[in-house]
C-alpha cells in the first residue's frame, strides 16, 4: 500500500515518488512512447558504473523489511524472489513472470494451495546453492516483530500467519503452511482462495535467505545476493549503496534483468532540486546517471520541455495511484448521497490538475481504478461535471437534499506543499464549490497529524484529501483495502474511510480472489468499481504522471506499468 510514503507523496507532489514510485506508462520524451530514447541508438552494452541520485535513502535492506516496489527498484538487484515483473515499457511491464520459480506458480482448484518449483542451478554470492528451504526461511523471519515493515500480506494470508512471531521466538519446524517436500519445491497453504498469490511471490519477503548467514537486524548490512549484484559497501543505513557484480549469477536463469553495468552507485538523501541539477548538468559521473524518486517539478519541467536536448532525456512514468476525495458518511451532511453526489457534480477537475502541476503531472480521474488495463479499468462517470465542473446540477441536487441556500463544510487538508494531500488541491476544491453554493472551510493538519486523523475511525473527518496506491497492478489490493467492510479497522489505521459493509460487494471481492484467470479477474474488477461508484462515497480527482530526468550517456530505458519508474536493472551507460 503506497498510501502515506513519503515518496509516494512527493512523486505525486511533482517532487519525488513511490515510485510511488510509487508504484507507469513508459515514454522516455516528456510526449513519445519510444524506449529507445536517450542517445539508445546504439546497442546497450555491459560495463561501466550507474549512479542513482534518490532523495530518499534506500533504509532497512533487508528483504524482510521491504516492499518490492521500495527503493525504487534497486532491491530487486540484490533479492530475486520466486516471481518478478515482467521489464517491459507500459502495459506489458504490469504482467507477472517467472523469477527463481519456473512458472508463476500451479494452484489448487480452489486457489489455497500454491505449488512451485525452482529453476536448475540458482545460486547466492558465494556459489552455494538456492534451496527451496531458503525462501521458507526468508519468508519465516519477516514474520519476526523486529523484522517489521514489509507487506502484510503473508500474516493474512498464510494458514497460521496471524499468531506466528518468526523463527528467533519459534525453535521448531516454522510454518506448518509452507512445505518444502524437495529442494526445489514449496508449496503454500493459504486460509482462503487467493487467485493473486502470483503477485504476492513478486514482494521481497519471497527471497531466499541462508539461515547460516541470518544476523537478525544486523543482516541488511550485509543481505547474501540471490541477484545480479552484492552489496559491498552501505552507509549510514542505506544513505550510500554500492553494488557490484555478484559472480555467481547467471543469466541462464534470470530472462528478466539484464544487469548491464559493472557497478551501481546509489547516493541518496539528496534535496529534491539538488537531483534535477546534477542530472540535468550531466558532467562527469551524472552523465551516467538516472534517478527512481524524483520528479520534476512544474517550473522545472518547463524549463527542461523549452530544451530540445533535455526534453529528449525525460521519462514518462503511471503507477496505479488514485488521489480523490473521501467522505466520512457517518459524519452529517455527508450522510446524504445526494449532498455526496452534489459535491461530485461541483468539482473542476482542470484546475485541480492545474494545482497540481499541470496536465503533464496529473490526468483527472472520474473512475477509482487507475486507467489500466491490468486493473481492469472500466470507463465511468456517475456524476459528470465536464472539464470545469457542474455547479447548476449541484445546486439542483442540495436543493433536493434540503440545502435550497447551500452549506458550509469543512475539508481537511495536509500542510505539506506536496500538490497531492496539500493546500493547492484543496483551495482548487473550495474554488469550484463556491460556484455550486457550497462555501468550504480549509482545515490544514501537519502532516503527521493528518495522516493519523483521516485513517482513524475515532478521529475521521466528514470530508478530506486521500490517496491510494496499489502494492501490484491490480483491482485487488486498490479496491479490497477501501471498500471490504471487513477490513474496516476499529483500532488501528483504517482506509475503508467510507465504511463501506455491503454483503454483496464483499461477496463479490471473494468471488474475484478465487480467480486465477488474471484478465477475467481484472474485468470483474472493473465491473466492481462501477457499482461501487454508485455510492458517491469518494470523488476521483486525478492519477499523477511521472516525469524523471536522466544523464545523457543512459541507454534502454524502460518504465513499466507496475512502477511508473525507470527500471534500472534494464538501463545501460556508454
Amino acid at each position: 500500500m503506497f498510501h502515506s510514503s513519503r515518496r509516494t507523496r512527493r512523486a505525486a507532489a511533482a517532487l519525488t515518488v513511490s515510485l510511488i514510485v510509487t508504484a507507469g506508462a513508459a515514454a522516455c520524451g516528456p510526449e513519445d512512447n519510444d524506449a529507445t530514447s536517450g542517445g539508445a541508438d546504439a546497442e546497450p552494452h555491459k560495463g561501466g558504473t550507474l549512479t542513482v541520485l534518490n532523495a530518499d535513502p534506500q533504509q532497512d535492506f533487508d528483504p524482510a523489511r521491504l516492499y518490492t516496489s521500495g527503493g525504487g527498484n534497486v532491491p530487486s538487484l540484490v533479492f530475486r524472489t520466486l516471481t518478478t515483473r515482467n521489464r517491459e515499457n507500459g502495459a506489458e511491464g504490469a504482467e507477472v513472470v517467472p523469477d527463481l520459480a519456473t512458472d508463476t506458480g500451479r494452484p489448487s482448484k480452489d486457489a489455497t494451495v500454491w505449488t512451485y518449483t525452482l529453476k536448475e542451478g540458482l545460486k547466492y554470492e558465494d556459489g552455494t546453492a538456492i534451496t527451496s528451504a531458503d525462501i521458507k526461511y526468508g519468508i519465516e523471519r519477516s514474520f519476526a516483530p523486529e523484522l517489521s515493515g514489509g507487506a502484510p500480506y503473508l500474516r493474512d494470508w498464510l494458514i497460521g500467519g496471524a499468531d506466528y512471531q518468526g523463527p528467533y521466538k519459534d525453535k521448531g519446524e516454522g510454518l506448518d503452511s509452507i512445505e518444502t517436500p524437495d529442494e526445489r519445491t514449496i508449496v503454500f497453504h493459504l486460509n482462503k482462495p487467493e487467485g493473486e498469490f502470483p503477485y504476492l511471490a513478486t514482494q521481497t519477503q519471497f527471497a531466499p535467505v541462508p539461515k547460516s548467514a541470518d544476523k537478525g537486524t544486523k543482516y541488511e548490512e550485509h543481505p547474501v545476493s540471490s541477484g545480479p549484484y552484492k552489496v559491498v559497501e552501505n552507509q549510514n543505513d542505506g544513505e550510500r549503496l554500492v553494488l557490484e557484480r555478484n559472480p555467481h549469477w547467471s543469466a541462464k536463469t534470470d530472462a528478466e534483468r539484464k544487469a548491464y553495468p559493472d557497478r551501481i552507485d546509489v547516493r541518496s538523501g539528496l534535496d529534491s532540486s539538488v537531483v534535477n541539477q546534477r542530472l540535468s548538468a550531466s558532467q562527469g559521473a551524472d552523465a551516467a546517471a538516472v534517478t527512481t524518486d524524483t520528479n520534476l517539478g512544474p517550473a522545472e519541467l518547463a524549463q527542461v520541455s523549452g530544451d530540445k536536448e533535455l526534453a529528449s532525456r525525460v521519462g514518462t512514468g503511471h503507477f496505479g495511484y488514485t488521489n480523490y476525495l473521501a467522505f466520512n458518511p457517518k459524519v452529517k451532511p455527508f450522510d446524504d448521497p445526494k449532498v455526496r453526489q452534489a459535491i461530485a457534480y461541483a468539482v473542476d477537475r482542470s484546475s485541480v490538475i492545474n494545482a497540481a502541476g499541470g496536465s503533464s503531472l496529473a490526468e483527472p480521474a472520474t473512475t477509482y481504478l487507475p486507467n489500466q488495463k491490468s486493473f481492469g479499468y472500466t470507463p465511468y462517470d456517475h456524476f459528470p461535471a465536464g472539464d470545469s465542473g457542474n455547479p447548476a446540477k449541484a445546486r439542483e441536487l442540495l436543493k433536493e437534499a434540503g440545502h435550497p441556500d447551500g452549506l458550509t463544510i469543512t475539508l481537511t487538508h495536509s500542510n505539506a506543499k506536496d500538490f497531492e494531500t496539500g493546500p493547492e488541491i484543496a483551495t482548487a476544491v473550495q474554488d469550484a464549490l463556491k460556484k455550486a453554493g457550497i462555501t468550504v472551510k480549509l482545515e490544514g493538519l501537519e502532516d503527521n497529524d493528518y495522516s493519523d486523523t483521516v485513517h482513524d475511525v475515532k478521529t475521521e473527518p466528514g470530508f478530506f484529501l486521500a490517496h491510494w496506491g496499489a502494492d501490484w497492478p491490480s483491482g485487488g489490493p486498490f479496491l479490497a483495502p477501501i471498500f471490504d467492510g471487513r477490513q474496516i479497522v476499529k483500532d488501528g489505521a483504517n482506509f475503508n474511510t467510507g465504511f463501506l459493509n455491503d454483503t454483496s460487494v464483499n461477496d463479490e471481492i471473494d468471488a474475484i480472489n478465487k480467480l486465477t484467470d488474471l484478465d477475467a479477474a481484472a474485468k470483474r474488477w472493473g465491473a466492481l468499481d462501477k457499482k461501487i461508484g454508485e455510492r458517491a462515497l469518494t470523488v476521483p480527482l486525478f492519477h499523477p504522471v511521472y516525469k524523471r530526468l536522466y544523464g545523457k550517456d543512459i541507454k534502454n530505458v524502460v518504465i513499466s506499468d507496475w512502477t511508473g519508474v525507470l527500471d534500472i536493472s534494464q538501463v545501460a551507460v556508454k
